[in-house]
């Protein structure tokens, strides 16, 4: 692994979370699909405040992110939070990387791409479930979607 292929990735990812949260509506924060389910604006926070997880990751510390009301605030919080992530992954070393945290029981390098990527990757998906349900055009992730062919 190299700082430079999991900055690759990691662009990627966040680019790709980026155009799903623009996709949000503005007025449906409070909807979801079923009882049981997270609404929008519950999930679409969860998905901006994710960077920072990342960030702690690699700095050891982690701030708590307020919750943004509206579309505006959550992608000023994201974008925010990206090149702040972004900047603590750069720096990093691959030796602080490939380090095994005993309490997670993995390397940084794992638990960047299993606890935030991946998870991301996860929460994304639901996000774009239900921008489907809610008849809202879904972008494309890795080609285009069927909404824009």
């Amino acid at each position: 692994m190299t700082i430079a292929t999991l900055l690759s990735e990691f662009d990627l990812e966040m680019a790709n979370t980026r155009k799903v949260l623009a996709s949000v509506p503005a007025d449906k924060f409070e909807w979801a699909p079923h009882a049981k389910s997270s609404t929008l604006g519950k999930l679409v926070n969860h998905l901006a405040a994710m960077p920072s997880l990342a960030a702690a990751v690699i700095n050891g510390h982690a701030k708590r992110m307020p919750e943004a009301s509206s579309k505006a605030e959550l992608l000023d919080a994201f974008d925010k939070n990206f090149p702040a992530a972004r900047e603590a992954v750069a720096q990093a070393s691959d030796e602080h990387l490939c380090a095994f945290l005993p309490a997670i029981n993995m390397t940084r390098e794992a638990v960047l791409r299993n606890r935030v990527m991946s998870h991301m990757i996860h929460h994304r998906g639901q996000v774009t479930v239900y921008l489907r349900l809610l008849g809202v055009p879904v972008p494309g992730m890795y080609g285009p979607s069927a909404d824009e062919k």
